[in-house]
């Protein structure tokens, strides 16, 4: 018994050095984190289970038959993270690159489908080269499945993909239908086709971290939802996001302890809105001054930063945040805000997360380069995303709230459960200037008059009291007590429930 046990003993050890300790220290030269590394800092400490350490390729093209390491290139099992069960795999560089074999796939399939059958988060660590070439089309054949089991996965559990290294071509599109995405600086990227095929198609001359890297991906394309300094942040922060999630789309959020009194009066809220109306604030400042112990969890904080969305508590309870932010673009929605925060809204629907909306936007923002780049059909995402909603929302109004962006932003026209308003909301159809100059045209010859027509329209209709007076307001509210009235409102929407007609699916205008 004790030289089986040994024997053991020592083909874990064999496994856990993956592909030798050369190529880990290698890895490590580069700033980066092992697999099995990374997999004990995104844990709970002792809490990892792996699942299949021995298993090998079965490739025997290419002399592939003399290189068996086992695990072939990904470390999958289960852990906790703060006591929750949570599914994990890891690619691993050191071996052949972490390219995806056929037993490779079966091993990230197998660990998806448990994920799904327990209702638990999966977390993929990417770092990858891509396809393993030796095994041809079983290996795009492993993908394949990966996808179909991202798809499946959608909307019943989280997926949370942290691009660590490499993640290039094919192997890009099973992030890419994960709800999350989280890259490292310097050390990840990710494209479809590298650089090289780049400037032989196209001649362009562009590097990987240009082409693909953190920074493009967080702030140009949105295909990332953070980036970090390095492994260790970013491990540290699908922590913290993990614990703001439910398990499965039949759970709720966890409640946690909290030690910020939900009826806090904010009195400084009472001047955050400046007296003149093109004056910016910043957006945040109220978010923060909402929160539990004032802790916002942002996404997508480099892309669109016209509206910040974003996780908070109130009361111990996950909230999703989606606020203008009038500091950039005056607030304007376009279409790369309307795609963030309709994509944002969506998974807070998929998840049973409330949604509190604070709204201060003058409309969408003009242009031809937005008309030719289909701000119709991606402002209606984000339309959509809100009237399909059946979760508990939260609007509050605090400026302004022009046209069709009013009807967008989580209106009571679109199931909104609580509509509130500060004094200082203007709910209208356009601004003061805009309106008089369309309303009293044979006048504009006449500056005093417009001025004066100007000045009667600002007392009309800059107020939120014609809006309250047709019940689209459910209460104009003090900004001090702004926390109190969200925190009672969600508390009583906890046990909503909506009954929508039978459908397959929706055709939401993609």
């Amino acid at each position: 018994m004790k030289d089986i046990l040994e024997q053991l003993e020592r083909r874990r050890e064999d496994a856990r050095l993956g592909g030798g300790q050369a190529r880990i220290d290698a890895q490590h030269g580069r700033g980066k984190l092992t697999a099995r590394e990374r997999v004990d800092l995104l844990l709970d400490e002792g809490s990892f289970e792996e699942f299949d350490m021995f298993v090998t390729h079965r490739c025997t093209d290419f002399g592939m038959q003399d290189q068996k390491p086992a695990g072939d290139g990904v470390v999958t099992g289960w852990g906790t993270i703060n006591g929750r069960l949570v599914y994990v795999f890891s690619q691993d560089f050191t071996v052949f690159g972490g390219s995806l074999s056929e037993t490779h796939a079966q091993k990230i399939c197998k660990i998806m489908d448990m994920a799904v059958q327990n209702g638990a988060p999966v977390i993929g660590i990417n770092d990858s080269g891509g396809a393993r070439i030796q095994e041809g089309v079983a290996s795009l054949a492993g993908y394949a499945e990966v996808f179909q089991r991202n798809i499946e996965a959608s909307g019943v559990i989280p997926q949370i993909s942290v691009i660590m290294g490499p993640c290039a071509g094919g192997a890009v599109y099973s992030p890419a239908m994960t709800d999350f995405i989280f890259m490292v600086k310097d050390s990840s990227y990710m494209f479809v086709t590298g650089p090289d095929v780049v400037k032989t198609v196209t001649n362009e001359v562009v590097t990987a971290e240009e082409l693909g890297g953190a920074t493009t991906h967080t702030r140009k394309s949105s295909v990332a939802d953070g980036a970090f300094e390095n492994d260790v942040e970013a491990l540290a922060e699908v922590r913290r996001l993990v614990d703001l999630l439910p398990a499965n789309n039949r759970e709720k959020p966890p409640v946690r302890p909290f030690f910020d009194d939900p009826n806090r009066i904010e009195p400084s809220l009472d001047t955050l809105v400046p007296a003149n109306a093109n004056t910016p604030y910043d957006m945040k400042e109220l978010i923060l001054k909402l929160a539990d112990e004032g802790d916002f969890y942002e996404i997508q904080e480099e892309f669109a930063k016209n509206i910040i969305t974003g996780f908070i508590r109130i009361e111990g309870r996950t909230v999703g945040v989606v606020a203008n932010q009038p500091m950039v673009l005056a607030g304007c929605l376009d279409i790369d805000s309307s795609r963030k925060a309709a994509r944002f809204v969506r998974f807070c629907d998929a998840f049973e997360i409330p949604i509190l909306t604070l709204v201060d936007v003058p409309g969408f923002l003009p242009g031809t380069g937005q008309e030719f780049g289909g701000v119709i059909k991606h402002g209606a995402k984000l339309l959509f995303a809100y009237g399909e909603a059946t979760v508990p929302m939260v609007t509050v109004i605090t400026r302004k709230a022009y046209g069709g962006a009013y009807d967008v932003m989580a209106s009571k026209h679109l199931r909104s459960d609580f509509n509130y308003a500060w004094p200082t909301a203007e709910v209208a159809v356009m601004g003061a200037k805009g309106a008089t100059e369309i309303i009293h045209r044979k006048d504009l010859n006449d500056p005093e008059k417009i001025a004066q027509h100007a000045k009667d329209y600002e007392g009309r209709f800059a107020n939120p009291f014609v809006a309250a007076e047709r019940g689209f307001i459910d209460e104009v509210i003090q900004p001090r007590s702004t926390r109190k009235r969200v925190a009672r409102a969600f508390a009583s929407l906890r046990n909503k429930k909506v009954q929508t007609p039978w459908k397959k699916h929706d055709n939401i205008p993609l």
